[in-house]
């Protein structure tokens, strides 16, 4: 505890969705709260692939931390990234020195699951954080740029060849906006470029699209692509690329200058040097509490933690890590009054996939849907839950403009961002 007032210390660290409305769910709570990240900004991560398709700028979809907590007055933020975690020192060391704490809320989140692949790693792109988004969008726009000054056709197209691995919702989501941007708004500057010679393929190793989504939802969605001129290549595992060539372990191989890694995600690899036991995908298993079984003052959630139900561990994903947020901070209010604490029980609201305009598939309850109602669903749910009005504005306005005009309103090749890879 600090000297000053000798408040309980609760450190957060992350402000994703989950640490952002753990320190929110905390406002009034007789603690001090700390929120530490290596980014002064909330990244909107569901957006992230249409900064990375020219659809939005990446000032869109981030907002300060600090900007957010303005009004909450036992908030502090502290821009530092954690180096190690001593749990039983109750210490955080991080680059700017230690942070102590009374209690800890972990929530730091995921990274890309190359699956020890690492020509991939050094050779194609990952998705996540904006540094990922604009590296992709210069990489896209300096190839069709690259394309039109070679003369050999087969290089030519090598170039004009766009590869996302993974067919889940970030690779269906991206391979249609990439999809839309080559044939409806960048054909238009590039007015000698054959849309033959374009092509989006996504590569899924499995047998099926979008997993967690009905079946026939997976179909409509399969459809949708192909009729964006979206290839699906399934039972397609990448197991080498050299920045000019997909390979694949059927023996077969892809020329492109361009691969999009989408197929994985872990936790981020701060887990596996904190002596904790650890589920799939590196990810720290919990109790139903979202406590560490060995440090009930400490806790996990979103992506880092791993907890089961109906013997399945739980997804990935923001609503996830929104309702574990909450329950943690029961939780921490719970422990201070000596009243046990609550386990955790994930309500899922369903989940939404867009595939580009008026083409979406949502499942909510017990209800399906595609087309454009599905679109229109994901419209909303997207604009609602992002921060700032600013934010929701301008992205409402780049929204429309695209919409009706089939113009991108990033198509900049920005030289801060090149050279990622």
């Amino acid at each position: 505890m600090r000297e000053v007032d000798k408040r309980p210390v609760i450190v957060i660290v992350g402000a994703g969705f989950g640490g952002l409305n753990a320190a929110k769910t905390l406002r009034h709570a007789p603690v001090d709260v700390i929120l530490v990240d290596r980014n002064n900004y909330h990244l909107f991560q569901p957006l992230l692939y249409q900064v990375a398709t020219a659809g939005l700028s990446p000032s869109d979809i981030a907002y300060p931390v600090r900007a957010i907590f303005r009004r909450q007055a036992n908030f502090d933020f502290r821009l530092a990234e954690v180096q190690s975690i001593d749990l039983a020192g109750r210490c955080l060391n991080t680059s700017t020195g230690p942070i102590t704490y009374d209690y800890l809320v972990l929530a730091f989140g995921g990274e890309t699951n190359y699956f020890g692949l690492e020509s991939v790693a050094k050779n194609g792109f990952s998705l996540k954080d904006l540094r990922d988004a604009d590296a992709i969008r210069n990489h896209i726009l300096k190839m069709l740029e690259l394309s039109t000054q070679v003369k050999d056709k087969n290089q030519r197209r090598a170039l004009r060849t766009f590869v996302i691995v993974g067919g889940g919702p970030t690779g269906v989501e991206s391979a249609g906006a990439l999809s839309e941007l080559l044939r409806l708004a960048l054909s238009k500057d590039f007015q000698r470029m054959k849309l033959s010679d374009v092509r989006v393929l996504i590569l899924e190793a499995s047998e099926r699209l979008l997993p967690g989504f009905p079946e026939d939802l997976e179909k409509s969605a399969l459809e949708t692509l192909r009729k964006k001129h979206v290839e699906v290549r399934f039972g397609a595992a990448v197991i080498d690329y050299d920045r000019a060539q997909v390979a694949l372990r059927d023996g077969d191989t892809i020329q492109a200058c361009t691969l999009v890694w989408a197929a994985g995600v872990k936790a981020v690899s701060l887990t596996e040097d904190m002596g904790v036991p650890l589920g799939k995908q590196s990810r720290i298993r919990v109790d139903a509490t979202l406590q560490l079984a060995d440090h009930p003052e400490a806790y996990v959630i979103g992506d880092a933690a791993y907890l089961e139900e109906a013997g399945h561990p739980l997804p990935m994903m923001a609503p996830v890590a929104i309702q574990q947020a909450k329950v943690v901070a029961i939780n921490t209010i719970h422990s201070l009054e000596r009243l046990p604490p609550i386990g955790f029980e994930y309500k899922d609201p369903g989940s939404l996939a867009t595939i580009g305009r008026n083409a979406a598939v949502a499942r909510v309850g017990r209800f399906k849907f595609h087309g454009l109602l599905a679109w229109l669903v994901w419209l909303a749910v997207h604009l609602v839950w992002l921060i700032g009005f600013r934010n929701r504005l301008l992205v409402l306005i780049n929204w429309a403009w695209d919409y009706f005009l089939f113009e991108r309103a990033v198509r900049l090749i920005l030289p801060s961002s090149e050279n990622h890879k």
